[in-house]
């Protein structure tokens, strides 16, 4: 009779695998989205502002596990949009960036509302200054602003990527074979190690979001705007 390790030992590194695979993609299309979208909610243009605020206000306020669905049941599902290659693996690959995208798009917000709190730490003339000589709102805010602006919010973005980690257990809900569904399983089939299971992949976590949280907490430190 196999016990919980002989079940739970092989599945769990590829587990957390793909939670950190999750994390990886997901965190870099949220920062260049949420990068945009912060461009657009301070720029000069109006409709593009009532649309970041619009964006970051609905999608702040809708349960991930919605969204997530929605990628799944509504874009493919219903409208048959795929993200993968029709062949063998064509279910976990799909699922697999369907979760990405919801990921990406809920986080983004969250990127945005950092990095509007950090441009507003960039002294306002600064920017002045910059259209004083002719430059065009794009080059002061990608050369100018920004860079200042994202120095600020090391930490906070720090805090943004551990919670995203946190949120791709979400992805188990369409099947995406990560650490949280594991532990499902897991305790479905050894319901009287629930205990032990919820430890290891509590440790997991640990392990995966503890050095985030350093690093990060270094680099603010590091690379802090000098005022």
């Amino acid at each position: 009779m196999t016990t919980m390790w002989d079940y739970m030992g092989p599945l769990l590194w590829p587990a957390f695998w793909m939670t950190i695979k999750l994390t990886f993609f997901s965190g870099v299309i949220a920062l260049v989205w949420g990068m945009i979208l912060a461009g657009m909610a301070v720029g000069p243009v109006p409709i593009m502002r009532s649309f970041a605020n619009f964006y970051v206000n609905v999608v702040r306020n809708t349960p991930l596990t919605l969204i997530i669905l929605f990628c799944w049941m509504g874009l493919f599902m219903m409208l048959g949009f795929t993200l993968a290659p029709q062949n063998d693996s064509f279910v976990r690959d799909n699922n697999f960036r369907l979760a990405v995208l919801g990921l990406s798009f809920y986080t983004a917000a969250f990127v945005c509302e950092t990095l509007r709190a950090g441009i507003n730490t960039v002294p306002v003339g600064q920017a002045e200054a910059a259209r004083a000589l002719g430059l065009p709102f794009f080059t002061v805010f990608g050369t100018i602003v920004l860079p200042q602006a994202v120095r600020a919010v090391i930490a906070p973005m720090g805090s943004v990527l551990i919670a995203l980690t946190k949120n791709s257990t979400i992805a188990s809900v369409i099947g995406v074979s990560e650490a949280a569904l594991l532990m499902k399983s897991s305790v479905e089939t050894y319901p009287d190690s629930i205990y032990t299971i919820f430890a290891i992949i509590a440790v997991g976590f640990v392990a995966l979001t503890l050095p985030i949280g350093l690093l990060f907490t270094y680099l603010a430190n590091r690379l802090a705007v000098k005022r």
